[in-house]
């Protein structure tokens, strides 16, 4: 007999609850017995009505009812961990529907289905396109080595079996089958599924289905053959799928709706079997949702007859014309050389009043060139410039039998602004965005949002809240003042958010408690309340439009006023205007650096993703917003590589060709010494500087600093040996302040002369005492090297006479230039011991003592000092006895 139910109880720890869509299928069913051997602790729980057959099989057939419980049972604030089976949208999971977004709560999501704009994020997220779900925990219970029942494993393939029409649907993948094998070898009865699957027609389900033959009306949309039926029944009436699969399959229909009106709903399900109609997508728009090859819905509070009036009403909306690109192309392709001008293809543009150009080479396609980008660098006065080095290199194509939807994927997808048509490797064509909204407008079909403007650019502009992973990433302390951010952000009526390095950081597991807000409003005033509310206080700076709020514990808070940047010529400071976050977000360096999250109480913590920002932290690469960011401000490329190779990352083939280009236009020669110092000073900071340096040299970088750093195997054994010199020291001394990145620029310039010391200080406009470390000290440090003889054998006093003027950077230096072990423990000596050393006695005890103030007293210390140095006088007595020898 099944074990009995239990009362679900609430633990210290909450409840772990799995569930599924309403109207559970045999996969929904399966699945979420999957998950509880997953979840052993977890109470199964439909979030309403199931499909009737599964309660009658599974009552009858004595299986696995155990921790199975009502939703009314359920105290839903006691609820901290939900698992989700065969779904992730909110709106078909019922009364779960009212927790998923509260903080705190946690969401685990198992799923088979193709990703919605509505889909929910969970923390943990395991989706696959296969032919069901079951496919995807079996696995799952495979790789743990979870034991299954034969029970269990008949019920899992059934489910398996349904989904995919005992494996004929299209939808069926290779992943099925062997989750089928295993089943079996767990000791599945495929007897029980076959008597299931294909079991008689009840007398009722016979009449309904003798309905839905008499009631199926056909539709042509867009020369696309849609049947469509709908019947009603007083009373439910099960498998209602199962009947439209057979009404499929006797008319041997492409594409069927069928609607049934039971009890107080309407049901829908939908086949297709063509690539042009996503039944998926139009029963999203009903509140359901599946595979674009098999969906369903159910709908409460409308009639049959509005159900199928909407239907009728958005089947021209929904399936695509039967279209290729040969019919929507434009003929010939206006083009361009890669040698022509920037100004000579703007010549063309305003010629021809198009907005995009494609580069041709002797008929292969190189590239193609906005107005956008032209009128940019028209601005920033490049028009002697050839289009070869602004043009986007990554772009995607079509064949002329290319159909709507691929079209429509390429343009709008990757916002590309104009789509070649290639024939036999020869541009036959082209398609402009123009050209696919003008159909659209026709022919409406689902456009996504935004899209950022590289080809591998993620297709809507995301949305998902991160809430819980705030609180895990975060101390509390932190979450808390984010909190109060929002708070005060709401009492103007602004929009907050937390951007930047703070924003990224979080996905990549990075501690980053440097908080950069951007405010929707006015970011000063803003800035000035929020010290007012956290005791603490506000440095503007009117020019930009930010602000620093410092709070007593010394924490500081960027805040900037939504801003939009241009830049007047190359490496200039940006002027700012107002703007929106999305404005903001386009403005910053790269795709990696544009997540913004909402700070404000309604929707704290979703992020916003404009650009493709978590595909490429997924991807692990560094991508620029435009084609002349570099022009705009040249430090990006410092900045690019710096984070290259601090996160591993590697940076896009055409932001890499972006690069290369500004170092053979030299746009640096413009930069401001204090912004390329900057840039440099970064760099050196980072935990392991040699690998930036590296690849700075790799793309001709160092010259920019200056033309006699030669990057070569000699400079990467002194840059080495500075990182370990470094690390000693940091080991030895955590408390001391040490500049690394001036032991590391001293390396950079071991070469230098006086003259060229001088001359890089200038390019950097270092500050005076920076200058005496860099060129005095450098100088009287190579100095030292020379002086320490190999034979030489030095008292401890002299050591210190020699070393007491060097900054500790500089001493460091020392130690890593040398290849000899004297000089290197003479100096590790000296750091470790000789230089706190101090003598007992003092100018108080010498006037005790009779001697009157003056020169002497100089004398005596270091006459002192130079004993204690050297072994010769270790105490105060020692001290007192040497004085009265040496001075009556």
């Amino acid at each position: 007999m099944p074990a009995k139910k239990k009362t679900p109880r609430k633990s210290s720890q909450g409840l772990t609850v799995i569930t599924t869509h309403v109207n559970a299928d045999f996969d929904a069913f399966a699945s979420m017995l999957a998950a509880q051997k997953l979840y052993p602790e977890a109470l199964v729980v439909f979030p309403g009505s199931q499909e009737k057959n599964l309660r009658d099989f599974f009552v009858k057939s004595m299986v696995y009812l155990y921790n199975i419980v009502k939703i009314k049972d359920i105290d839903l604030n006691a609820v901290k961990r939900l698992i989700l089976v065969d779904t992730r949208q909110a709106s078909r999971i019922g009364k779960f529907a009212s927790i998923v977004h509260r903080p705190g709560l946690e969401i685990h999501i198992y799923d088979h289905h193709p990703p919605m704009p509505d889909d929910l994020s969970g923390t943990v997220e395991v989706t696959q396109m296969t032919g069901a779900t079951v496919t995807i925990l079996t696995k799952l219970l495979r790789d743990k080595k979870i034991p299954i029942t034969p029970e269990e494993a008949t019920i899992m393939a059934l489910g398996l079996y349904e989904d995919t029409g005992s494996f004929t649907f299209s939808s069926t993948t290779e992943d099925d089958y062997i989750a089928a094998a295993y089943l079996l070898s767990m000791g599945a009865n495929l007897n029980v599924v076959s008597d299931i699957i294909t079991r008689e027609m009840t007398p009722e389900q016979v009449s309904l289905l003798n309905d839905m033959i008499e009631g199926v009306t056909h539709h042509t949309v867009n020369g696309i053959d849609v049947a469509v039926t709908s019947v009603s029944s007083e009373t439910y009436i099960g498998d209602f799928a199962f009947l439209v699969h057979k009404l499929k399959d006797m008319q041997n229909l492409e594409v069927i709706f069928a609607l049934a009106s039971m009890e107080n709903r309407v049901y829908m399900v939908a086949r297709s079997r063509l690539p042009e109609v996503d039944v998926g997508e139009i029963t999203m728009a009903f509140g359901g949702g599946g595979h674009p090859s098999a969906a369903s819905a159910s709908v409460r509070g409308q009639t049959l007859i509005q159900v199928e009036e909407k239907l009728l009403g958005l089947l021209n909306q929904f399936i695509n014309p039967k279209r290729s690109a040969k019919d929507l192309m434009s003929s010939p392709a206006i083009h361009v050389e890669p040698a022509v001008t920037l100004k000579e293809a703007n010549e063309l543009l305003t010629r021809y009043n198009v907005n995009v150009l494609i580069v041709l080479e002797s008929d292969d396609l190189l590239g193609i060139i906005s107005r956008q980008v032209i009128e940019k660098g028209l601005h920033h006065k490049l028009e002697h410039v050839p289009v070869h080095e602004y043009m986007t290199t990554e772009i995607d194509t079509v064949s002329p039998d290319a159909s709507l939807p691929e079209i429509q994927k390429k343009i709008i997808g990757n916002k590309q602004r104009l789509l070649p048509v290639v024939e036999n490797g020869r541009v036959v064509g082209v398609i402009t965005r123009t050209d696919l909204l003008n159909i659209l407008v026709s022919e409406p079909i689902r456009i996504p949002e935004f899209a950022a403007d590289s080809k591998e650019r993620a297709p809507l502009v995301r949305q998902r809240s991160v809430a819980k992973l705030l609180t895990e990433r975060l101390p509390r302390e932190i979450v808390e003042l984010l909190e109060a951010i929002g708070t005060v952000a709401d009492s103007f009526e602004y929009n907050a958010y937390a951007v930047g390095g703070f924003a990224r950081d979080i996905f990549l597991y990075q501690e980053n408690l440097d908080i950069d807000v951007v405010i929707e409003g006015d970011g000063i005033n803003f800035a000035k309340a929020l010290a007012t509310s956290l005791g603490g206080r506000v440095r503007a700076h009117e020019a930009f439009r930010t602000a620093v709020v410092i709070l007593p514990n010394g924490q500081k808070i960027d805040v900037a006023t939504a801003r939009l940047e241009y830049y007047k010529s190359p490496g200039a400071l940006p002027t700012v205007e107002s703007g929106s976050i999305k404005l903001d977000l386009y403005r910053r360096d790269f795709t990696i650096n544009t997540l913004a999250i909402k700070l404000n109480i309604d929707g704290f913590g979703t992020v916003i993703d404009f650009f493709g920002a978590q595909q490429d932290l997924k991807r692990k690469v560094i991508r620029v917003l435009h084609n002349l960011s570099f022009v705009e401000d040249p430090t990006r490329v410092f900045r690019a590589i710096r984070f290259e190779q601090r996160f591993g990352f590697g940076i896009g083939k055409f932001t890499s060709g972006l690069i290369e280009n500004a170092v053979r236009m030299d746009f640096f020669k413009e930069l401001s010494g204090q912004r390329l110092f900057s840039e440099l000073r970064l760099i050196l900071d980072e935990d392991k500087p040699i690998m930036v340096l590296r690849r700075i040299d790799q793309f001709n970088l160092l010259k920019v600093i200056h033309p006699k750093i030669v990057y070569n195997s000699a400079l990467e054994a002194l840059l080495y040996s500075v990182e370990k010199v470094l690390t000693w020291h940091k080991l030895l001394f955590l408390e001391e302040p040490c500049q690394g990145w001036m032991v590391y620029l001293q390396a950079l310039m071991r070469s230098f002369d006086q003259r060229a010391a001088e001359a890089l200080c200038d390019r950097l406009e270092l500050a005076p005492r920076y200058r005496r470390v860099l060129i005095t000290e450098k100088t009287k440090a190579e100095e030292f090297l020379k002086w320490m003889a190999p034979s030489q054998i030095l008292k401890n006093s002299d050591l210190y006479r020699k070393l007491r003027p060097f900054h500790t950077e500089t001493l460091l230096y020392i130690m890593a230039s040398t290849t000899r072990e004297s000089i290197k423990q003479a100096i590790s000596n000296y750091i470790t011991r000789l230089r706190s050393m101090t003598t007992l006695i003092d100018g108080k005890y010498l006037k005790e003592i009779g001697f009157k103030p003056g020169p002497v007293y100089r004398e005596i210390l270091e006459s002192l000092l130079d004993a204690r140095l050297n072994g010769e006088v270790r105490t105060l007595l020692d001290e007192v006895e040497f004085v009265q020898k040496n001075w009556k």
